[in-house]
């Protein structure tokens, strides 16, 4: 969080310092995504559509894991930042040792139960007979990966927020590279499937993790690591400031968890296929915005515990803005080239897939015009501790409006004449719906809790000077 001239987030140029953070975020997060797409295009084209579909079947599960995470990771390193930026450091310590014990503690317990439970999960997940064993091999190596997986990423956060960025994207990056490779030799040269991308998941975690733990040899680190922790009230505080993030994620997997079902019903595994295509795309558009969303939480979180109104707004106001210009972007060219896009992920005998993915595009691409808008907007209200606000958000766009809508549009396509002249697909125009109606909303609760009507402590003084960040 520091440099030897002072703290970037409290005293760096407002523009210079969101770049600065905005672009290593994401190069990092862009490593991430590259990986999850080239892992998709690996096993689409080599493996076949019915792989994608074993793994998106999964992706509920995978995201309650993600979103207990996700509540330590944003939740503790706002926290952190909270405490470095009013001087107190033991707390930040805690906050920081806490949220990684708990971590690891949790996504272990998780494992297990998945693996007692198996058949229920399947069943559960709606996993048609004829995957089951093509997502056993998948599940039975990347449930213990998650471990590893999720204990690095909230590593990551924490690395990040402390000041050393380059670190971290480092790692993601080294991560990143050596996944797509071990893609290339698992899956295509020793053909060993869905299996083959789950060990090249593992072993790529395993050096990222490396790469992330030179942050403990760091003489510039502020946050200690101490194993010995006897009050668990700051993980508590932390997960109820992240509780936005882990309704965000949880509700992804809930609603796929739906989406699976209504596909599977009205199309079969071919239309999971081709939801699966489309579905990297919203990934990528999510990476992207938690890319100015790491840095909106960072700076926001530091000046607010700073008590510094101005900065609070110049950050977010960047934020917003960044963020409103990718959207339109992220649309636009996924309308304009959906069909050379789609046709990546797919080798040319699942051409069927392909049109229907083509299809889909053309009723989900307004949703890219405010998705990353959304996320921004409920970071900021977690960052400067509205932490109720931000859950409404994240409800909203996550969960009460998809499902709703989901269910009301298929309950009306299908009993009405109307229906059968419409796309087979028509019934997830629900998505984007869902995405406008909470950026109205989220617009009026930012604004209610825009930077001039927050309730600020004194401002310390901060190290006068213009950062060198390194």
């Amino acid at each position: 969080m520091t440099t030897e001239h002072g703290n970037l987030a409290l005293s760096g140029p407002v523009l210079r310092t969101f770049l600065y953070y905005t672009a290593a975020s994401m190069v990092g997060l862009g490593a991430i995504t590259t990986t999850s797409l080239v892992d998709g295009m690996f096993v689409g084209n080599y493996v076949g559509g019915d792989a994608l579909a074993s793994v998106t079947l999964l992706v509920p599960c995978f995201t309650a894991a993600f979103a207990i995470a996700l509540m330590f990771a944003i939740g503790g390193s706002v926290a952190a930042g909270k405490h470095v930026g009013a001087g107190d450091l033991d707390s930040a310590a805690a906050v920081f040792s806490q949220t990684l014990i708990g971590t690891v503690v949790t996504s272990t317990t998780l494992a297990l139960l998945s693996l007692w439970f198996e058949g229920p999960l399947f069943r559960l997940l709606d996993v048609p007979t004829s995957l089951a064993p093509m997502v056993g091999e998948y599940f039975g190596i990347i449930r213990w990966v998650l471990v590893l997986q999720l204990t690095t990423m909230v590593l990551y956060y924490f690395v990040r927020a402390d000041g050393h960025p380059v670190l971290a994207t480092t790692a993601l990056v080294v991560g990143a590279v050596g996944n797509i490779a071990l893609d290339a030799l698992f899956v295509v040269h020793l053909e060993l499937g869905l299996a083959g991308a789950a060990y090249a998941t593992a072993l790529a975690q395993v050096v990222q993790c490396g790469v992330l733990c030179r942050y403990f040899w760091s003489d510039a680190r502020t946050l200690r690591l101490e194993l010995r922790q006897t009050r668990w009230g700051h993980l508590l505080q932390a997960s109820y400031n992240g509780l936005s993030e882990f309704i965000n994620e949880a509700s992804i997997g809930v609603v796929l968890w739906l989406l699976n079902h209504l596909i599977i019903a009205r199309l079969g595994v071919t239309g999971v296929a081709a939801f699966s295509v489309v579905n990297y795309f919203i990934y990528l558009s999510l990476m992207l915005a938690y890319g100015i969303a790491d840095t909106l939480h960072l700076v926001v979180s530091q000046n607010f515990g700073a008590g510094d109104r101005e900065r609070i707004r110049s950050f977010s106001a960047t934020a917003l803005t960044s963020s409103l210009g990718l959207g339109v972007l992220l649309g636009a060219v996924l309308f304009v080239w959906r069909e050379p896009l789609t046709g990546w992920f797919l080798a040319p005998e699942d051409a069927a897939v392909g049109r229907q993915a083509v299809q889909l595009v053309q009723i989900l691409w307004p949703l890219f015009l405010v998705n990353v808008s959304n996320v921004i907007l409920s970071c900021y209200l977690t960052a400067i501790h509205r932490p109720g606000a931000s859950a409404v958000v994240a409800a909203l766009r996550g969960l009460v409006l998809p499902v709703s809508l989901l269910l009301t549009f298929t309950a009306l396509l299908e009993r009405s004449s109307f229906g059968e002249r419409l796309s087979e697909w028509a019934f997830l125009a629900a998505l984007p719906a869902a995405e406008w109606l909470t950026f109205g909303l989220a617009l009026i609760l930012s604004y209610r809790h825009r930077p001039a009507r927050l309730a600020l402590a004194a401002r310390p003084p901060v190290t006068a000077g213009e950062p060198c960040p390194t």
